[in-house]
């Protein structure tokens, strides 16, 4: 039978080894995350040069015809073209107000008209006899 003594030195040197191998894996995963991680930064560089590069040529050449020039998908391309980031313009910052009662109201531009409002908004205005506001609609560019 193992003394006290055996048993703790044993279990020290198994939790050693043990130790080691956690230490070894946990170093390996860390640093092919990092890889990883810089490959993906890198990858999103390309797509996003590619969407710019397909961009500045849609006044020359349609997504079909460079898909058939190239070998790949339309659908490849249309989505870098889609998925690049276009400029974006300096956005307002609100303006914070403080009401009577302390109430704290955030004011960011001009507010669509409540739905009475619109329609008292085109008093006066003969555009096609009707008075229902027309939508607005998002472009992509």
């Amino acid at each position: 039978m193992a003394t006290p003594e055996e048993i703790r030195q044993r279990v020290e040197e198994a939790d050693t080894a043990r130790s080691a191998r956690r230490a070894a894996a946990a170093q390996q995963v860390g640093e092919l995350a990092g890889r990883r991680a810089a490959i993906v930064e890198r990858l999103a560089e390309v797509e996003r040069e590619l969407g710019e590069v397909l961009a500045d040529a849609q006044h020359v050449i349609d997504v079909d015809e460079l898909a058939a020039f190239t070998d790949l998908k339309p659908s490849d391309l249309t989505g870098w073209l889609v998925a690049r980031k276009p400029g974006r313009g300096k956005r307002k910052k609100a303006v914070t107000t403080t009401g009577a009662s302390g109430d704290t109201r955030s004011i960011s531009g001009p507010r669509t008209p409540a739905p009475e409002q619109r329609s008292n908004s085109r008093e006066g205005s003969t555009a096609a006899g009707t008075d229902v506001p027309e939508p607005l609609v998002a472009h992509a560019s």
